[in-house]
C-alpha cells in the first residue's frame, strides 16, 4: 500500500525557518528519522520509506507554496496515490501555536496552498494535518508573521510539536483518518 504525504512550503533560505515553512520542516524531521535523503525530482523534493509494510512517500514542492496543488496533482497521479491515502501538511494561523488537527477534509481558510491543491486535485476532499502556528501579529500584517521567523520560544517547543505530527502522519498511514483524529485531535 502507497501513501503521500506532502509538506507544504517555500524554497529557499530566506524561507527556512519561517512558520510557513512549518509541512517542510516536519518531513524533514520524518525523512531524516527514516535515514532517507531528499532528491530534485519534477516539481518537488522527494524521498521515501517502508513502514509496517507500506511505502511512505514525502514531497517539498519546489513551485513555492501557492503552487503547491500542481506538485502534489502531479506525484498523486505519478506514483497512482489515491486522494485518501494523501495527507498534507501545512501551517494555521487559526489555530494557537503547538496545536495539531487532522481533518479528512475543509476549506483552504484562506491559506493560498490549499486554494491551490483545491483547484487542481477537484475539491476539498483531501486529508490535511494543520499545525498550529498561532495568529499573534497585528492587523494587515499576516504576511510578515507567516514568513517571520519562530520566536525563541517557538523554536525550542518547535521539535516536541513535529514530532506529534510525525507521530499523527504515520497514524494515519497504517491506522486511517477516523481513528488517528479520534486519537489525537483535542
Amino acid at each position: 500500500m502507497k501513501y503521500l504525504i506532502i509538506g507544504l512550503g517555500n524554497i529557499g533560505p530566506e524561507y527556512e525557518l519561517t512558520r510557513h515553512n512549518i509541512g517542510f520542516l516536519t518531513v524533514d524531521r520524518l525523512a531524516d528519522a527514516n535515514g532517507c535523503s531528499w532528491k530534485s525530482d519534477r516539481l518537488a523534493f522527494k524521498t521515501e520509506f517502508k513502514h509496517k509494510g507500506r511505502t511512505i512517500h514525502l514531497i517539498k514542492p519546489t513551485t513555492y507554496m501557492n503552487l503547491s496543488g500542481k506538485a502534489m496533482n502531479y506525484w498523486m497521479k505519478e506514483l497512482q496515490v489515491t486522494k485518501e491515502n494523501t495527507l498534507v501538511i501545512v501551517d494555521d494561523v487559526a489555530i494557537p501555536f503547538g496545536k495539531l488537527r487532522m481533518k479528512p477534509k475543509g476549506s483552504a481558510a484562506g491559506h493560498n496552498g490549499l486554494k491551490n491543491i483545491e483547484e487542481l486535485t477537484g475539491g476539498q476532499n483531501y486529508a490535511r494535518l494543520r499545525m498550529g502556528i498561532g495568529d499573534d501579529f497585528p492587523q494587515g500584517r499576516l504576511i510578515d508573521y507567516v514568513l517571520g521567523k519562530f520566536t525563541q520560544d517557538e523554536f525550542i517547543d518547535l521539535p516536541t510539536l513535529m514530532d506529534k505530527a510525525i507521530e499523527m502522519s504515520l497514524s494515519f498511514c497504517s491506522i486511517g483518518i477516523e481513528r488517528t483524529m479520534n486519537q489525537y485531535n483535542d
